[in-house]
């Protein structure tokens, strides 16, 4: 890995900083997340009940086979275009149909607004007879942290659970009571304290943090199928991958964690640019071709 690759980034980041408002922040995360789509990829969009859909499928890809995917953004931003390059890269690494969600979102949606979404989409597949154990759900950041809590709600209900569970730098403690929040701040150019704050306080509306759907750190994670956890040793949010991992395998669930050295938040999002994007798409789409039901 050349570090000089995760300074490019950085200095993107840098030269689009953070600006006020959601419709802003959404615009540039729309922007700065915007990746090549290969030209071989087929894609579909779909609106479902209301709710914003897109497929797709990779050449030599299984369509009996799919990823689940919701995309990062605090539950506030975030969108099936900021994160369709990353989508269907990571479908094709791992031979798979994907289906990216639109959930809604905060603050005009607040919780559970995104896990009712995320749950329909997950009942369409069902219903469109995808054999759950053939189904992987993914996330990154906030969407990792939704991709977790949808394993724990079928579980609860006694609903069919997918295959495995692929997490990127999820967010699973609204809380924020990692030492790396703290720790980790001088070298994140992402994601700080006080924005993790304006993101909770949208996102929760008054619910509370420790509810193990909004903060899945806090829940039960047994009888969960099997987990892949990826993050950047150069974010606030890598002691929370660390304990979430540390927690599914006390559970006795079968739980990988990958910590990619220098790396920032959700990095696999500009793997255009980064060698160790790229990278990390292909563990990831071993990880799930590797799962034998999922």
């Amino acid at each position: 890995m050349a570090v000089s690759e995760i300074d490019v980034v950085r200095a993107l980041l840098r030269a689009k900083p953070r600006p006020i408002g959601w419709a802003a922040r959404r615009e540039r995360l729309d922007e700065v997340g915007a990746q090549k789509v290969g030209a071989d990829i087929s894609l579909e969009s779909e609106i479902y009940e209301g709710l914003p859909l897109e497929w797709s499928l990779a050449p030599g890809g299984d369509p009996s086979r799919a990823l689940l995917f919701f995309h990062g953004g605090g539950y506030c931003s975030g969108s099936i275009l900021s994160h369709r390059g990353l989508v269907t890269a990571a479908g094709r690494a791992a031979g798979v149909r994907t289906l990216a969600v639109g959930f809604r979102l905060a603050p005009e949606h607040p919780f559970p607004a995104a896990l009712e979404d995320a749950a329909a989409a997950y009942e369409l597949l069902l219903a469109r007879g995808f054999d759950p154990r053939r189904i992987a759900l993914g996330g990154d950041s906030s969407g990792g942290g939704l991709a977790l809590a949808l394993l724990i709600s079928p579980r609860d209900a006694g609903r069919p659970l997918p295959g495995c569970g692929w997490l990127v730098s999820p967010w699973v403690d609204l809380e924020m009571t990692g030492a790396s929040i703290e720790s980790k701040a001088s070298i994140d150019p992402l994601l700080q304290k006080s924005y993790f704050d304006e993101l909770a306080v949208s996102y929760l509306a008054g619910t509370d943090p420790k509810n193990p759907l909004a903060s899945p750190l806090r829940a039960n994670l047994s009888g969960l199928p099997p987990l892949f956890v990826q993050v950047g040793s150069a974010e606030t949010l890598l002691d929370a991958a660390v304990r979430i991992v540390a927690r599914a395998g006390a559970a006795d669930v079968a739980a990988m964690l990958e910590i990619w050295p220098h790396m920032i938040h959700a990095w696999p999002l500009w793997a255009d640019q980064l060698e160790s994007g790229r990278a990390a798409l292909a563990s990831a789409g071993a990880f799930i071709r590797g799962r034998p039901a999922c």
